[in-house]
């Protein structure tokens, strides 16, 4: 990637930073050549010719894994293609993201899991695909998994749906255990979700908006653990929002049970609240929800119950995000300000979490690098400790630069980012992809 043809090594210095991994933290400089970390260290001399990237002052971290992108390729393209999406996420540190299969034809056959997967031989960060449980995500008939499990898709769901049938996730359930694959579950009830465009609360009876109650999520939370002690299935538990939801994973994991789960940044940081000017922006799936739920899901982050922040990037174009509350798409932007909105949320003043900027990284690298089945250890190269022999996938963050959101000034093809004209503390200095300095001090380098 990015150096095949050259003449002679291709070197890469990171300079004067504090690396951080799983391993620990310490000041040192990386050294890269072709791809490859091959030093780790303070003083290490800069071959002739290698580009310096300056990490004074900042973090270098393994890059960030996003477990739930929508790159909306194929079918969606004036919304985000792979190769904008791509974009987005290497400016905003990430060297891979899962690509969702809510695409349109869904990413439920061999043909369009490969056509997405040589799209993101191009892009500028390891695009992985998640295939869909169900044909159409219609919830109704099992995909080819073991097919799609072959080609390399190691993450399933029907994300935009929940899968309505006990019997359909159960029978899932055991032919992703037989595979060794995970299942996502987007966690909705449609009986209880119907007709609902905001959390289901003081808030929408005060604004006459339509609910989502709680007890939506929550129920086919405990639904899918249930399944998965019957099962002996590895499920995944996406953008969850509630407090019940992740007291019902804690219990799961104290019994041993194969459960992970994801939070988001927007449900971190905002709440019900955000609708009360019946701005469209702030609708997403599930919809944020109370002050009570969000100081729940930030203690989830601290005591281990949250294994990933993921951002759940939904772009949309402006004539779809800009109609009216009732009528418009749910999602929002996320891969730019990933980072700076779940330091904030977690470490810096809104937070009250007491984690570091380590646990942070932790929650964006490698813990979704495992998840996702990314890691070194399921022979992936994503995530792991920087340490010479490790592949060059790299994210340089200053923590004390701030920015404002411009949503003119994003990679994405759309604009529907509930940070506009906020000021973010925290930004993304350089991303390093497969040993390619992608973005070089806040710029893409193509």
């Amino acid at each position: 990637m990015g150096v095949s043809g050259a003449i002679g090594p291709r070197w890469v210095v990171v300079s004067g930073g504090t690396v951080v991994d799983a391993t620990g933290a310490r000041r040192a400089d990386v050294l890269v050549e072709d791809g490859v970390v091959r030093a780790v260290g303070e003083g290490i001399e800069t071959p002739s010719g290698a580009t310096v990237l300056d990490a004074g002052g900042a973090l270098v971290s393994p890059g960030l894994v996003d477990l739930h992108t929508h790159l909306r390729q194929p079918g969606r393209e004036e919304a985000e293609t792979v190769e904008s999406g791509s974009r987005a996420a290497a400016l905003g540190g990430f060297t891979a993201v899962v690509a969702m299969p809510n695409t349109d034809p869904p990413i439920d056959n061999a043909a369009v899991v490969s056509e997405v997967l040589d799209l993101g031989r191009r892009a500028m960060c390891q695009v992985a695909v998640a295939g869909a449980i169900t044909v159409g995500r219609a919830g109704e008939r099992l995909a080819p998994m073991g097919e799609l499990a072959a080609l390399g898709v190691r993450l399933f769901t029907d994300d935009g749906a929940g899968v309505q049938d006990a019997g359909v996730m159960r029978r899932a359930l055991e032919y992703a255990h037989g595979l060794g694959v995970t299942l996502g579950q987007h966690c909705e009830l449609d009986a209880l979700a119907a007709g609902g465009h905001m959390h289901e609360g003081a808030w929408s009876s005060r604004l006459g908006v339509p609910g989502v109650p709680a007890e939506a999520e929550e129920i086919m939370v405990a639904r899918d653990i249930a399944l998965a002690r019957m099962t002996g299935g590895r499920v995944h538990f996406l953008h969850l929002s509630t407090a019940r939801s992740l007291r019902l994973v804690a219990a799961a994991k104290a019994e041993g049970l194969a459960v992970t789960a994801e939070v988001t940044p927007h449900h971190l940081t905002f709440t019900d609240a955000s609708l009360a000017g019946y701005e469209s922006v702030f609708k997403v799936n599930p919809p944020l929800r109370t002050d009570a739920d969000v100081a729940a899901l930030r203690e989830a982050c601290a005591s281990g119950t949250v294994d990933a922040v993921a951002t759940d990037h939904a772009p949309h174009p402006p004539e779809a995000k800009d109609a009216p509350l009732a009528d418009a798409p749910a999602g929002m932007l996320g891969l730019e300000t990933s980072l700076a909105a779940t330091m904030a949320a977690l470490v810096g003043d809104e937070g009250g979490a007491a984690m570091t900027a380590a646990d942070v990284l932790a929650l964006l690298s490698w813990r979704p690098a495992a998840v996702a089945g990314l890691a070194p250890d399921a022979g992936g190269d994503q995530g792991g400790p920087i340490a010479p022999g490790s592949a060059a996938n790299l994210c340089v963050f200053d923590p004390a630069t701030t920015w404002e959101v411009d949503p003119a000034r994003l990679a994405s093809r759309s604009r529907n980012t509930p940070w506009a004209g906020r000021v973010l503390t925290g930004g993304v200095r350089h991303t390093v992809y497969r040993g390619e300095p992608v973005v070089i001090a806040g710029e893409a380098q193509r």
